[in-house]
């Protein structure tokens, strides 16, 4: 029998909760929570009043886990010729050179105010914003690297760009950073955080009191700030 996915209804602590189920052949049942919501796997034949049962034995969990998403600021790209694209907090948008060629403006902007007279595809529009992304990502982290280690007393340290779904940055034990490419659509100051926070494990590669310590050094608000990060999804 082929996987079977219906879309479900549970009242959990007085909420209504639409949620996708999905049956196939598996021993258990499984949930996961996430910017689509909650999902259940569950085997082809377990009847619907036991998986309600595990719902509501999990609602307080649930829905925790769902409000927190719903708080989340999305990251998500309309590859559009009428959509705004954030960087370093501030909204963006294809415009046209006097010229005639596509180039990125602030929304606000009068630089380039000339309507926009070609016509583009959805794909055309992602490779165009991600290539100008990855090019506005790499001069503002290389910057961003280059003035906070020294603060840390530090060499210079070799970084690449990450396409990482979980992860704002990474170190590697070679002293590699990696930075998610997206992160150069958040405020600068988060992007600091993070580069301060990489910086960091090459002294600590934990995350023990003495790293805190030195995230700390050059980043004393660095607990609020996380707190901002985590509403990004």
């Amino acid at each position: 029998m082929p996987t079977q996915t219906a879309t479900q209804i549970a009242k959990l602590g007085g909420q209504e909760i639409t949620y996708t189920l999905t049956r196939s052949r598996r021993r258990s049942i499984g949930l996961q929570i996430s910017q689509h919501g909650l999902r259940i796997s569950a085997p082809l034949h377990t009847p619907l009043s036991h998986i309600d049962s595990v719902l509501q034995q999990k609602a307080g969990w649930i829905t925790k886990k769902l409000a927190q998403w719903q708080d989340k600021k999305s990251l998500a790209l309309d590859w559009s010729l009428d959509a705004t694209y954030p960087l370093l907090g501030d909204s963006w948008r294809i415009a046209s050179k006097p010229t005639g060629e596509i180039a990125m403006a602030r929304s606000s902007s009068q630089e380039l105010p000339q309507p926009l007279t070609i016509e583009l595809t959805s794909r055309q529009i992602q490779t165009f914003v991600l290539s100008w992304y990855q090019q506005q990502a790499i001069t503002c982290f290389k910057q961003r690297i280059e003035l906070y280690a020294p603060k840390l007393a530090l060499p210079t340290p070799p970084f690449r760009l990450s396409q990482a779904k979980t992860r704002w940055g990474s170190c590697n034990s070679r002293g590699v950073i990696s930075l998610n490419w997206r992160l150069i659509q958040l405020p600068l100051h988060l992007v600091d955080y993070v580069v301060a926070h990489e910086l960091a494990h090459l002294i600590e590669m934990n995350h023990s009191k003495a790293f805190w310590g030195v995230v700390g050094r050059v980043c004393p608000e660095y607990r609020d700030i996380l707190k901002e990060l985590k509403k990004y999804g």
